[in-house]
């Protein structure tokens, strides 16, 4: 990459959010560094891609060793530094929290809240050593206000949430701000999946009872606001904002009507 050229490392880069964003951003000129577990699903994004303007790196975002291998593969091909980190994978499953296994508990928190810490951290330098740098973590509209039956996903969104809150005033005086996505429902594979009992996708399950479900190329530009922007958090959709308005000034009112929709837990879990 050019000496002038901005820099963007997405995790969780195989598919959805961090594919669309990689695209968005490719598009502005920026240099894209892939990164995900999911090997063929990193191929399928990096050919979307123009030449040379991307590099591919395999991580589980839960092993440390794996996490500065591929921020020094990546900081070889930017010269030492990182525009941005798009802190974004993460997973979704959920039901009552007494019939959730220890293992689907604590995968969740090592993906969405252990993993993301150590992404920050193997990333620290290279972002210190670059001007106008951001931490971009992807929250969640769960990490709003809390949700039944997605209760320790939309934990680990809280926590997503309070790490933005706290490294953008930490690191201020660095030159680094934070910043976080607060998406409601996108239209992704985290809702694609049919639901043996209904057969019906997540997404249809949720638009058939009025909750709105938005396409995925929401979320480039949202991505580009939050780093450009002075806003700490994005909601992203309309669902999202009126969450956040709803907890702010009627947040009795909103846990009624929460209550009344009922858990999401089968929604972001599909049975096949």
């Amino acid at each position: 990459m050019s000496a002038t050229q901005k820099s963007i490392f997405i995790t969780g880069a195989a598919s959805g959010l961090g594919r669309e964003v990689a695209r968005y951003f490719a598009d502005a000129g920026w240099f894209i560094g892939l990164a995900d577990v999911n090997e063929k699903g990193l191929e399928e994004t990096a050919s979307s891609l123009p030449p040379g303007q991307w590099s591919r790196h395999r991580l589980d975002v839960t092993d440390r060793a794996q996490w500065k291998a591929a921020v020094a593969e990546f900081s070889q091909h930017t010269n030492g530094h990182m525009t941005v980190l798009f802190n974004n994978a993460g997973i979704g499953s959920g039901g009552p929290i007494q019939d959730m296994t220890d293992e689907d508990i604590d995968r969740m928190i090592a993906i969405n809240l252990t993993g993301v810490i150590s992404g920050t951290r193997a990333c620290f330098d290279l972002l210190k050593n670059t001007p106008d740098a951001c931490v971009l973590y992807t929250s969640s509209a769960a990490g709003i206000y809390g949700s039944a039956g997605l209760s320790v996903y939309s934990a680990t969104k809280f926590a997503v949430r309070g790490l933005a809150e706290a490294h953008d005033i930490e690191w201020r005086p660095l030159g680094i701000k934070a910043r976080s996505l607060m998406p409601g429902f996108i239209d992704t594979n985290i809702i694609g999946g049919i639901d043996a009992g209904s057969n019906m996708t997540g997404k249809e399950k949720l638009q058939s009872v009025g909750v709105e479900v938005s396409p995925v190329s929401i979320i480039g530009p949202a991505a580009w606001e939050a780093i450009h922007g002075d806003k700490v958090h994005t909601p992203v959709n309309k669902m999202a904002r009126q969450l956040a308005f709803s907890a702010r000034w009627f947040p009795n009112r909103l846990r009624k009507q929460l209550g009344l929709l009922g858990g999401l837990g089968d929604v972001v879990t599909p049975k096949t």
